[in-house]
């Protein structure tokens, strides 16, 4: 593939002692799984692809929308109802015809997330949401991938390196750096996003990516990179002890022997996660305890009033607690 007119193509990167033929060779031969082509996954994705990585899944369920055009430059206003998968497919496909780009339109659940992961050989976090962040990384450090993880809000963000098993051992996992769940449930629709910060942090997914393809060192794996205001800070966290938590679930994992709790109130979602879930919004510290050897499942859209419902309930009941992000109502 490299031959001739792709020699030609990749001859800037090429050049580079770190790259050369055989680091172009391992590019090209790499399969990447990359989850969101929204304002982090455009940016990543356009630099893989450009790059010459060989094999591209994009998992995204949304459509091109107006709002999106400001911080997603890849996609077009007479897209706007187009799936991004499909969109980014094209797109990619006319930059580079040597790339395969492979759309999935879906969420990214518990459910179909272990398939999608073995298959590839690394993975980017370009979702944007507490769920898809821990369940990829739980399911990641499970099989032995790296993934590289990306948020922003506001002006700020962060991109980290984390799971994996290679010749340097394995990066802690996103649970070991981020046990807690954050103080803010804002998301960028909520909260503001400017295109360029987005951006930025996308294109550091990218080059992340790259150096784990191609070996660099030091590994990006068991590094953040922090961004605050257009500034740039860095600090390793090889050695954090990893930190066990609520797992989130899939729809189809409910058991019917689980007691279920939506937190949701009913203007948010007048149907229940299940038929005869419990709805109450206060759960965690107040609330029935769950009868011995239980399990419990917390439901919720995002995945964060449950783990916030997890933390309150754990101080009063050490049975088996187990998160669900339903997303918005369909």
């Amino acid at each position: 593939m490299a031959g001739g007119h792709g020699m030609n193509r990749y001859a800037r990167q090429m050049v580079l002692p770190e790259v050369g033929a055989e680091g172009q060779a391992r590019i090209e031969a790499a399969h990447v799984l990359v989850v969101g082509a929204g304002g982090l996954g455009v940016p990543a994705l356009q630099y893989l692809a450009g790059a010459g990585v060989g094999h591209i899944t994009v998992v995204d369920p949304d459509t091109v929308a107006e709002t999106n055009l400001h911080r997603q430059p890849l996609y077009l206003e007479t897209q706007i109802g187009l799936p991004k998968a499909i969109a980014v497919r094209i797109a990619l496909t006319r930059r580079n015809p040597a790339v395969r780009v492979q759309a999935v339109l879906d969420w990214l659940t518990p459910a179909n997330a272990p398939a999608l992961i073995e298959a590839a050989d690394l993975v980017l976090d370009c979702a944007d949401s507490y769920a898809v962040s821990y369940t990829l990384s739980d399911c990641c450090l499970d099989l032995g991938r790296p993934l590289i993880s990306a948020s922003a809000l506001g002006l700020s963000g962060y991109a980290g390196g984390f799971c994996g098993n290679d010749r340097h051992g394995r990066a802690p996992s996103l649970r070991a750096l981020f046990p807690d769940p954050p103080d803010s449930a804002q998301t960028c629709a909520s909260a503001g996003v400017l295109g360029p910060v987005v951006g930025m942090l996308g294109c550091l997914q990218a080059q992340m990516a790259l150096s784990v393809i191609l070996g660099l060192q030091p590994s990006p794996l068991g590094q953040l990179t922090r961004l605050d205001a257009g500034r740039l800070t860095q600090f390793r966290f090889d050695g954090a002890p990893e930190a066990a938590g609520p797992r989130f679930i899939a729809a189809s994992d409910i058991r019917a022997d689980d007691l279920v709790v939506d937190l949701r109130p009913k203007d948010e979602a007048p149907q229940k996660a299940t038929p005869d879930a419990l709805r109450d919004p206060g759960y965690g510290p107040a609330g029935p305890l769950p009868a011995p050897g239980q399990r419990l499942v917390l439901a919720c859209r995002s995945g964060l009033r449950s783990w916030r419902a997890a933390d309150a309930l754990s101080r009063r009941w050490d049975g088996e607690i187990t998160l669900l992000a339903l997303g918005d109502p369909s």
